[in-house]
């Protein structure tokens, strides 16, 4: 027996704000909507789902866990992020092939390079 992935839980102490930042930033809808969470999905019947769970303390360090994004064109994606609220962080990656950016809350997340085919 295995396990269905339902969803990837996020914190965010404004969970309606950053769930539709990402849900912009994804082609996402909001499916959920609650005053101590929010779910997006790609559409109300498909998952995985995102979860923004509503909590009080501040991000306080480097992600253990985070999403990598891989669209038709990295720049155009990255300024697009940037314009909509990400910005460019440094977690200590050094030179890489991909860009980490953080969401309006801190959160890190990665823009690849385009898929080669």
């Amino acid at each position: 027996m295995t396990s269905v992935w339902e969803s990837l839980t996020i914190d965010a102490r404004d969970p309606a704000r950053l769930a539709r930042w990402w849900a912009e930033a994804l082609g996402y809808q909001v499916v959920t909507e609650k005053p101590d969470g929010v779910e997006i999905r790609q559409s109300a019947d498909q998952h995985p789902a995102l979860f923004f769970n509503l909590v009080t303390d501040g991000k306080d360090r480097k992600n253990r866990l985070h999403l990598d994004l891989r669209p038709a064109d990295r720049e155009a994606e990255v300024e697009r992020l940037v314009d909509m609220g990400a910005r460019h962080v440094d977690i200590g990656q050094g030179e890489v092939e991909w860009t980490v950016l953080a969401d309006p809350e801190g959160n890190e997340f990665c823009v690849l390079r385009e898929r080669e085919e």
